[in-house]
């Protein structure tokens, strides 16, 4: 209960609009509630009293009260359905912006398809609890309180046998809503493996099709579906039990009061009409009850999802209230001081007590094998994690020391898969620095050598990528990237194997232009090719330095380098 009121913590903004729809939805109970009292009148007064002027009188009376109700019902709709969209909004964004201050350890602790999950059905679940309890989930037993309460107003004999069996019914209710959330947790959870399922299929769609795995992919889809299936239909089949037990409880409670008003209308201990109205409110009960089914539903599912959006809001943050730091037009330097790293929640090593320092200008190439800890290694650079030992100093300061705004924006860093956002090339680009200037944009993309096939493109700068740059080649991509990272003018740039796809002639030319980029580049590559260019190279194996210096130093220090070059010299390659 606790996790749903903090949820819906983010409605109070909108509590002038609650609370107008509730006051129409109040207005539409009391009017419901009086409907019975004025029949009994209609009845005993007007009817058997054969008075036609308090008949009519009472009958024009119930016409204006449901005329009021039917105007605020059409006005409590808009109220409710405007609070709860707001509400909805106001928390899918609260998610998503406390998604983005998530450390990679953070995240490592979520699944993708769980986090869309959460920002959509999860969001969706509370949404409509609001929404239904502007309209309906609170009325539903202010309608059965109310009616049991006007039974007794009406008659106290009546309302004592009317309400005989209410406890039974409350306690099989709580019962379970207790039972119900833990089921529909359940299957919330099951919605984030099929969605992690499709998320996985369709970026693998050309995988698939290549090998022809359709079918396969599509027997796997059925199990994971059937889990989905099974899981909800035993939610729903609980839900379905409410009902039928309901309206046995309620029917038995309206016979009973039939079987004592029998008595008592022969002895002349309650009027007719008295007893119209006691069923009615009766019935009106029965209604009550019904809707509390589906208030259970709704509520168990909100209760679920609330849980789970709390868990989104209370992960650790990556909260940042140190100065400022002054970001100098120079190239940088980076230095790593006995760093040993492992990742969140695991107890082997990635790096182990690594120790160098490169200088200004200096193009610094890294190498190694397949888990050598080369991608991990670059990552504590813009400290998207933190050194397990040892600390990471960048322009000669500790990077735990740094704002890490400032930090990362003196750093372009271009990671192994290139990713590019739906949209024009241009808005990619501007991607690296919303602020850059057209000229800036341009130099970037000349010195990543893909300005001559933008301008080959029908729409050049403006031509749709589509997602995940799905129009263009892996060299396209990788060099789109490069431009991104280099529009932002980095003192630091590093390239985390980015020129994979690239052939000889286009890196080669890529090298050239950036000869003259003021800033220090840190490359991981697998070509020798591009090593025999770097100033300096560092060879990484199994997380720790196995040997650091130029192409002709290594070639005469280093046995594992040397394994590396003859490889590629009869026309193999080095596995990363």
């Amino acid at each position: 209960m606790v996790s749903l009121l903090r949820i819906f913590s983010y409605a109070w903004k909108y509590k002038f609009y609650i609370m107008i729809a509730l006051i129409l939805m109040f207005i539409e109970l009391v009017v419901d509630l009086v409907q019975p009292f004025f029949i009994s009148k209609v009845i005993d007064d007007g009817i058997v009293a054969q008075d036609i002027n308090t008949v009519w009188f009472y009958l024009g009376v119930m016409l204006l009260v449901s005329l009021i109700a039917f105007t605020g019902g059409i006005f409590n709709s808009y109220f409710s359905s405007f609070a709860a969209n707001m509400f909805s909004y106001d928390l899918r964004r609260a998610l998503f912006n406390r998604i983005q201050y998530f450390s990679l350890g953070t995240l490592s602790k979520f699944q993708t398809s769980s986090l869309i999950t959460r920002l959509t059905q999860d969001v969706l679940q509370v949404e409509m609890l609001l929404y239904m309890s502007l309209r309906i989930v609170l009325r539903a037993p202010l309608l059965v309180f109310g009616s049991l309460a006007m039974a007794f107003v009406v008659n106290p004999t009546l309302g004592f046998y009317l309400s005989m069996l209410t406890p039974v019914l409350l306690i099989f209710l709580f019962i379970v809503a207790r039972f119900g959330a833990k089921i529909f947790m359940r299957v919330q959870k099951r919605i984030d493996q099929i969605n992690r399922f499709i998320q996985q299929n369709l970026e693998a769609v050309r995988l698939i099709k290549a090998n022809d795995r359709g079918e396969f992919e599509s027997n796997r889809f059925q199990k994971v579906a059937a889990r989905l299936r099974d899981d909800t239909m035993y939610a729903l089949r609980l839900m379905e039990t409410i009902m039928p037990v309901l309206l046995i409880i309620m029917n038995g409670s309206i016979l009973i009061v039939i079987w004592f008003a029998s008595d008592m209308l022969q002895n002349n201990a309650v009027q007719v009409g008295e007893v119209v109205a006691v069923i009615n409110y009766g019935l009106r009960m029965q209604n009550g009850f019904g809707m509390f089914a589906f208030i259970i539903m709704a509520f168990s599912r909100a209760k679920a999802s609330s849980d789970r959006m709390n868990e989104v809001l209370d992960a650790p943050i990556n909260t940042d209230d140190k100065t400022p730091t002054l970001i100098e037009d120079t190239a940088g330097t980076v230095e790593f001081n006995n760093v040993s790293f492992r990742y969140p929640g695991t107890k082997k090593e990635v790096l182990k007590n690594i120790t160098f320092r490169i200088n200004p200008n200096e193009k610094f190439v890294i190498m190694g094998g397949t888990g050598a800890g080369k991608s991990t290694l670059l990552s504590l650079i813009p400290r998207m994690y933190k050194t397990t030992e040892g600390s990471v100093i960048v322009n000669d300061k500790n990077v735990e020391d740094w704002n890490e705004d400032d930090l990362r924006q003196t750093i372009g860093y271009v990671p192994q898969s290139s990713t590019l956002f739906s949209g024009s090339i241009y808005e990619n680009l501007l991607w690296g620095d919303l602020e850059a200037l057209e000229e800036d944009v341009m130099v970037a993309t000349q010195r990543a050598q893909i300005h001559d096939n933008i301008k080959n493109f029908d729409n050049q700068y403006r031509t749709i990528v589509g997602q995940r740059g799905v129009t263009l080649s892996g060299g396209q991509k990788q060099r789109l990237s490069i431009a991104r990272a280099l529009v932002r003018k980095p003192s630091i740039l590093i390239l985390d194997d980015s020129t994979s796809a690239l052939d000889i002639k286009t890196e080669n030319a890529l090298w050239e232009a950036l000869k003259d980029l003021n800033a220090t580049r840190v490359i991981v590559t697998q070509k020798v090719i591009t090593a025999k260019t770097a100033d300096r190279i560092l060879l990484l194996d199994k997380g720790e330095i196995s040997a650091i210096g130029s192409h002709d130093e290594l070639m005469n220090t280093s046995k594992l380098y040397q394994e590396i070059v003859e490889s590629q010299s009869k026309g193999g390659s080095f596995d990363d």
